[in-house]
C-alpha cells in the first residue's frame, strides 16, 4: 500500500508516517518503481502497535525501545505512567482553581493577572513568613477574589498568617461569608473553627448573622463560643443560651458575662438573661465553682433584681458562694454611690 492509502486506513497522517520513518519506528518495506513508499501488511500492523502504545502515554522514544528490545520490561514503565496519570487530575484541578481565581479578579490587564498568580504562589509557600508577606504586600485597593482568600483562611494553620488573611478577606469587597459557608459545614473541626472566627470578625457582612446563628448548636464549644460572642456583641438575643452555657462551662466565661451585660442594656433582653442565670444558680446539679461564675456574671447586669439575688446569696449554704455574693454586693453599692456623686457634681456645675 502507498502512503496515502495507509494514512486513510490507519488514521495516521502522511506527515506523521514520515516522522515515524525518520525516527526508525516504522520503515516501509519497499519502494515502487517510481520511488514511492510501499507499506506491507506487517508495516501497517506495526503502525497500529505504535498508535496503541502512544494511547497509553508512552513517548516515541519509549515506544521504539518497547518494540525493538525484547528485554525491555513494561512493568516499571507502566507503573510510572499510572502514577503520572493519577497526578494529572490534581494538576488540572490546581490549574482550574488558578484560572478561576484570575477570572474572578476581573483583571484589567496582564499586570493584574500576574499579581493574582504571584499571590497564589506566595500562599502556596511552605514559609509562613512568605505567605504572610504575600497577603500584606498586595497594593492598596487591588482586587483579590474573596473565594481565593477564603480558601486560604480555611487551610491556614499559622495564627499570624491566618490573621492577615482574615484582615484581607474582610476588606476584599466580595461575598466573603458565602465563600466561607462550606467551611462551617466541614467535618473537620479545625476548618469550622477557622471559618467561624473569620465570619465573627466581619459581623456586619451580608449573611454573617444568619451564618453565625446556624452554628450556635455546633458540637464544638470553640465554634459555639466564637459565634455566640460575635452575635451577642451585635445585640442578637439568640446568643443568650450559648453565652450562659459558656459561663456554666467556664469557657471564656468572663467574655461571655461581659457580653450578657451588653445584651442586658436592652430591658426586654435583661429579664431573659437574668432568668437564665438565676435558673442555673438554682439548679441542684450546679457545683460551687459553677455557681461562683454565675454569681460573677450577675454583676454585669443592671437593675435592682440583681442586688436582690445577691442579697439572698449572701446567706447561701455554700460559704464560698456567700462570700463572693457579699463582696459583689458591696462593690455594686460603692459603684452606685459613685454614680450618685457624679450626678450631683454635674448638677452643681450646671446650676
Amino acid at each position: 500500500m502507498l502512503i496515502g492509502e495507509v494514512a486513510r486506513r490507519s488514521g495516521v497522517s502522511p506527515r506523521m508516517l514520515r516522522h515515524y520513518e525518520a525516527l526508525g519506528l516504522v520503515r516501509p518495506t519497499g519502494r515502487t518503481v517510481g520511488g514511492y513508499r510501499e507499506y506491507s501488511a506487517e508495516d501497517v500492523r506495526r503502525i497500529f502497535h505504535v498508535e496503541s502504545l502512544r494511547s497509553l502515554g508512552l513517548s516515541l522514544k519509549q515506544i521504539g525501545r518497547a518494540l525493538e528490545d525484547p528485554g525491555f520490561s513494561p512493568s516499571a514503565l507502566v507503573g510510572d505512567l499510572v502514577r503520572r496519570t493519577e497526578e494529572r487530575p490534581e494538576r488540572e484541578r490546581e490549574l482550574l482553581g488558578l484560572l478561576r481565581a484570575v477570572d474572578a479578579s476581573a483583571p484589567a490587564g496582564w499586570p493584574d493577572v500576574l499579581r493574582i498568580v504571584a499571590l497564589m504562589q506566595g500562599l502556596d509557600s511552605s514559609s509562613a513568613a512568605r505567605r504572610q508577606q504575600a497577603v500584606l504586600a498586595r497594593p492598596e485597593g487591588a482586587p483579590v477574589p474573596a473565594e481565593l482568600l477564603a480558601g486560604a483562611v480555611l487551610t491556614e494553620s499559622d495564627p499570624h498568617v491566618a490573621g492577615a488573611l482574615r484582615w484581607a478577606l474582610a476588606r476584599s469587597g466580595g461575598d466573603a461569608v458565602a465563600s466561607l459557608a462550606a467551611g462551617l459545614r466541614s467535618a473537620d473541626v479545625d476548618i469550622r473553627r477557622r471559618a467561624v472566627l473569620a465570619i465573627a470578625e466581619m459581623p456586619e457582612a451580608p449573611g454573617a448573622t444568619a451564618a453565625l446563628a446556624d452554628v450556635l448548636g455546633d458540637p464544638d464549644p470553640t465554634v459555639r463560643g466564637h459565634a455566640a460572642l460575635a452575635l451577642g456583641r451585635c445585640g442578637e438575643t439568640a446568643a443568650v443560651p450559648a453565652l450562659v452555657g459558656m459561663v456554666v462551662e467556664g469557657d471564656h466565661d468572663v467574655e461571655a458575662a461581659e457580653t450578657l451585660g451588653l445584651l442586658s442594656r436592652d430591658p426586654e433582653c435583661a429579664d431573659r438573661v437574668l432568668t437564665a442565670l438565676a435558673g442555673r444558680l438554682a439548679s441542684p446539679t450546679a457545683d460551687p465553682a459553677t455557681r461562683i461564675r454565675l454569681t460573677q456574671a450577675l454583676v454585669e447586669l443592671p437593675g435592682t433584681p440583681v442586688r436582690e439575688i445577691l442579697r439572698r446569696l449572701t446567706h447561701d449554704d455554700d460559704r464560698a458562694v456567700a462570700l463572693v455574693a457579699s463582696a459583689f454586693l458591696t462593690t455594686l453599692a460603692e459603684r452606685s454611690a459613685d454614680d450618685e456623686d457624679e450626678d450631683e457634681d454635674e448638677d452643681d456645675g450646671t446650676s
